[in-house]
């Protein structure tokens, strides 16, 4: 009687079990990305501090966005170092070396240089990346011993194309992306933190306008020459 007793609760425990994990519906990992997508996409603007690692050295300081390509991050550190776009151009301005970079934008590179952290960029990421989670569908801390916890998503290139091999994006609880980090075609490592995220505020587009002081030296084309 013990072991028929013993075999039937057996039985209704593993019932319980399945019953519980057909319950917890698992959400693909491309379906998850595409709903963050899409909450980026109803945002107008939004304004975070951002923290910027590239190999061993690092910056600080204010990312401005506005929709649909309207870009600017003032640098604390380095200090008064400014990039902006302004849906025509790229702006780097390097006051040590009192030198501002000028890039007429195109439509090979405007999302690429504007738009990574917004719906239009997001959904050019889940077009040319493979996506799964990191490890499990399951919010982790964001780092050894944090309390902050997130979802990590891992997205590997589909063509030697792109500029990034693999980014691994960090999502907040929120639902914003908390962190980035990429590995670039050659190898070299990029990590970005946003911090402080503060959405539709109405944004002025007067901020992303950027005049160079007049004692800077021009470069245009910095990056590539246009086509005739």
């Amino acid at each position: 009687m013990f072991k028929e007793n013993r075999f039937g609760l057996v039985i209704i425990l593993g019932l319980l079990i399945s019953s519980t994990l057909w319950a917890q519906e698992i959400i693909p990992a491309a379906q998850y990305f595409r709903g963050i997508s899409e909450q980026y996409g109803a945002i107008e603007d939004y304004q975070a501090d951002i923290a910027l690692a590239v190999g061993d050295n690092s910056m600080t300081g204010v990312l401005y966005y506005r929709t649909p390509n309207l870009l600017r991050i003032d640098f604390t550190d380095p200090e008064d170092q400014v990039i902006v776009v302004d849906g025509s151009e790229l702006m780097i301005h390097l006051p040590r070396q009192a030198v501002t970079m000028v890039q007429p934008l195109t439509r090979h590179n405007d999302a690429t240089l504007s738009t990574m952290v917004t719906g239009q960029g997001l959904n050019l990421l889940s077009r040319s990346y493979s996506i799964s989670y990191l490890e499990f569908p399951n919010f982790v801390p964001l780092d050894e011993g944090s309390r902050e916890s997130v979802m990590k998503l891992k997205l590997e290139w589909r063509s030697t194309d792109e500029g990034f091999r693999q980014i691994i994006i960090s999502i907040g609880e929120n639902g914003y992306i908390r962190r980035m980090e990429a590995i670039t075609k050659d190898y070299k490592d990029l990590t970005y933190d946003l911090t402080n995220i503060v959405i539709n505020q109405n944004i002025p587009e007067a901020r992303f306008e950027f005049d160079p002081p007049p004692t800077s030296y021009t470069i245009n084309n910095f990056l590539f020459e246009l086509e005739e």
